[in-house]
């Protein structure tokens, strides 16, 4: 049982191109190129969007803790296969396991080079209300901590004689259980701790709030955000005007 996909999550300060940026080019980053890959079933447009991703990634220094986080998924992408390739076909399967990396991997930029703070403060420049951008800046940042408490909890009951490697679908359903429980109640008085730390601060107490620092755009945002949108609309072109692409575009495995 393997909690690498959260890594997918987990926030590292470098000192790159892409950490620059500001938090809402990012974010659009990772809208931009999901809607993109839900334009297209075929392998060869999702795979050549999911390739444009690569340089980003190399940009930012990330590669590793992409890898970790794609790796992690393996058993999905195997589920998918089977069950794909059972009721409608290879390519099809192949088609959607592609998409599913190429939309973790534009989240996993914006949440591996975005730090809590920032993505707070971008998400009030957006006009978010400040208590709903301060939870989803929380979560977003407790998401490491779980998979970290996830594994100690795999550790700690297997020290006591509990198998939690076994394998077999079936096995893994069961391995759940003793898993989540202790899980969701750590999660559940971590809850109630964050709470009542918030209010002996007096949180929400004052409707103005001022902040240490802003975010602004720059122009390698704005350009960035440029290529974002012509990308988008690109993908769009080849979508409608298909039938006059060459024949490798809708090419796929043979049934």
């Amino acid at each position: 049982m393997s909690f690498e996909f959260l890594d997918s999550f987990k926030f590292l300060q470098k000192d790159t191109f892409l950490h620059s940026l500001d938090p809402r080019s990012k974010l659009f980053l990772a809208f931009i190129y999901t809607i993109s890959s839900l334009v297209f079933t075929e392998i060869v447009p999702l795979f050549l969007l999911l390739l444009s991703l690569i340089p980003i990634i190399i940009s930012g220094k990330i590669l590793g803790q992409w890898m970790k986080s794609i790796r992690g998924l393996s058993f999905l992408f195997i589920l998918i296969i089977i069950l794909n390739t059972l009721f409608i076909t290879l390519s099809y399967a192949i088609s959607m396991i592609i998409r599913i990396i190429t939309m973790i991997t534009a989240f996993s930029i914006f949440f591996l080079t975005v730090d809590p703070n920032e993505l707070s403060l971008s998400l009030i420049a957006m006009k978010v209300p400040y208590e709903f951008a301060f939870s989803f800046s929380l979560a977003f940042r407790f998401v490491p901590t779980i998979s970290i408490e996830a594994q100690n909890i795999i550790d700690a009951q297997q020290s006591r004689g509990y198998e939690m490697q076994k394998k077999g679908l079936i096995n893994q359903v069961k391995n759940l259980f003793p898993l989540l429980v202790p899980l969701i109640i750590c999660s559940i008085r971590r809850a109630f701790n964050v709470a009542e730390a918030l209010e002996s601060r007096g949180f929400g107490s004052k409707k103005e709030r001022t902040y240490y620092y802003t975010i602004k755009f720059s122009n390698k945002d704005w350009i960035f955000t440029i290529y974002l949108i012509g990308l988008l609309l690109f993908c769009i072109i080849i979508r409608v005007y298909v039938n006059i692409l060459p024949s490798w575009i809708s090419w796929s495995l043979p049934v």
